[in-house]
């Protein structure tokens, strides 16, 4: 390993700063006409404090490592592109409420903690295959998410007003998100909305009503017996978006107290904790797909951060760069840092998988990584009609798969990534539902790409939960 790759504590390189990113290649980087704009917008934001803490981060940390580990499941979720209008209270809530019952399903299922990372609070930004699109017949610049320029043709120029903007409505989602959980949002004493009706397969529905019944019979449960705590009543909600443009994140990347290694000072005389770059944007942030080149701008940047970073992994990732992309990123090997999101279509991934799982577990950082699954990514299709899609059959059959596969491979896959929205949108394909390609246009809201409804979410956490339960009821050979 060369010198500038050899890992010091916190997973901070030698030879790294929050500008070495500015000498490196870069993709998906928005050309701001107005550079003295950008300038007061970045200063804006290196004056603002942190959207999250480091104690939050590490707590984070913590938890994936104990997914890493197979002693949990992670379950991330949310927007593909949120939208500053999504900053509303019916909103969060709604997103918050699905997470929850999801969590509650796939714990009854896996019988594992849950770890919940909403994609929210900050997933304002989008990758674009071409810099233009047609809009009413004329070519305009794509749109690439609020932080960078509007929906309407008119606000299409990039706006270095909206990184602060991107700010404020990140710090004012998450601080509603704190203030309704501390509220009691996830109370489980109270009832949830398990409402099945639009589930038609009558054995599904039981399968379903069955869990249900189980969830309601704990909850009552733990009532009657006094066992409930304030830890019954609450949950971690942590938050997470890709960490795409880097004019956003460098400013929030702040020299802090590392809440691991502080103690109390015995002594006067006694060394100050050490301190560690945290991104304070979000607690998880991940590398797209478009922007995990190694020699790489966003690789170089984030491999100086000490939060918890995902990879998207798919049919263009080279086995190879998944061990060099580990090594520069967390080499020391700290279980849980990293978290590969593979995503490769539900007709790819049998054939693509396995060596990817092989090339990490057979090397030095086997049960280092969080396997996640997203299932979303792979499978977008254009249906006659002229709207972006997904099918649910498509979605389950490459979880399905990917469950299987990491079953025969003795590796854990430890989460699920999922783009939902609690809303009744009719964007994806399918589900007990049912939805049709005539039924997309009913209420398809998405300014990018097509999001799982609450009961195509939450069917789809049931299913999960029933492989993990048919799995431990199988007899043992």
């Amino acid at each position: 390993m060369t010198e500038t790759a050899a890992a010091t504590s916190n997973g901070q390189a030698p030879e790294w700063t929050p500008e070495s990113w500015r000498s490196k290649p870069i993709k998906q980087c928005p050309e701001y006409p107005d550079q003295t704009a950008l300038a007061k917008s970045v200063s804006a934001l290196k004056r603002l404090p942190p959207i999250v803490h480091p104690r939050e981060i590490v707590q984070l940390k913590q938890h994936l490592r104990d997914v890493a580990q197979g002693k949990a499941f992670l379950l991330q979720g949310g927007d593909c592109a949120e939208l500053f209008d999504y900053c509303e209270q019916n909103a969060i809530e709604s997103k918050i409420k699905l997470l929850l019952q999801m969590s509650l399903v796939l714990l009854w299922g896996a019988n594992k903690r849950v770890v919940r990372i909403g994609r929210m609070a900050g997933q304002y930004a989008k990758p674009r295959s071409s810099p233009m699109e047609n809009l009413d017949g004329k070519q305009v610049p794509s749109f690439r998410g609020d932080i960078l320029n509007g929906f309407r043709a008119d606000e299409r120029e990039l706006d270095p007003d909206r990184l602060v903007r991107a700010y404020h409505h990140s710090s004012a989602t998450l601080n509603y998100i704190r203030a309704a959980i501390s509220s009691g949002i996830a109370d489980l004493s109270k009832p949830l909305d398990w409402g099945l009706n639009h589930v038609r397969d009558p054995a599904l529905k039981a399968k379903y009503g069955k869990a249900v019944d189980f969830l309601k019979d704990m909850r009552s449960f733990m009532h009657t017996i006094g066992a409930e705590n304030e830890k019954f009543h609450t949950v971690d909600l942590f938050t997470s978006h890709e960490g795409l443009l880097l004019e956003y994140e460098q400013p929030l990347t702040r020299l802090l107290d590392d809440p691991t290694s502080s103690a109390p000072s015995p002594s006067p005389s006694q060394q100050p904790p050490k301190q560690a770059y945290f991104n304070t944007s979000a607690h998880f942030l991940w590398i797209g797909d478009r922007t995990r080149q190694l020699d790489h701008a966003h690789v170089e940047f984030f491999r100086g951060v000490a939060n918890p970073l995902g990879i998207k992994v798919g049919p263009t990732t080279p086995a190879a760069d998944l061990l060099a992309l580990l090594r520069t990123l967390n080499p020391s090997r700290e279980p849980g840092k990293i978290t590969l999101i593979t995503r490769y279509g539900a007709d790819q991934v049998a054939a693509l998988l396995p060596a990817h799982i092989r090339a990490v577990e057979d090397s030095e950082y086997a049960r280092c990584v969080v396997w996640q699954c997203d299932p979303m990514h792979g499978n977008t299709q254009s249906v006659r009609c002229g709207f972006k899609t997904r099918r649910f059959s498509d979605i389950f059959s490459e979880l399905q798969q990917t469950l299987r596969i990491h079953k025969d491979q003795g590796s854990y896959l430890g989460g699920v990534h999922l783009e939902l929205t609690g809303d009744a949108v009719t964007e994806c394909l399918g589900g007990s539902e049912d939805l049709g390609e005539d039924d997309l246009s009913t209420n398809y809201t998405s300014f990018c790409d097509p999001r799982l409804n609450e009961k195509q979410a939450l069917e789809l956490a049931f299913l999960i939960a029933d492989h993990y339960r048919s799995e431990r009821e199988e007899p043992s050979a």
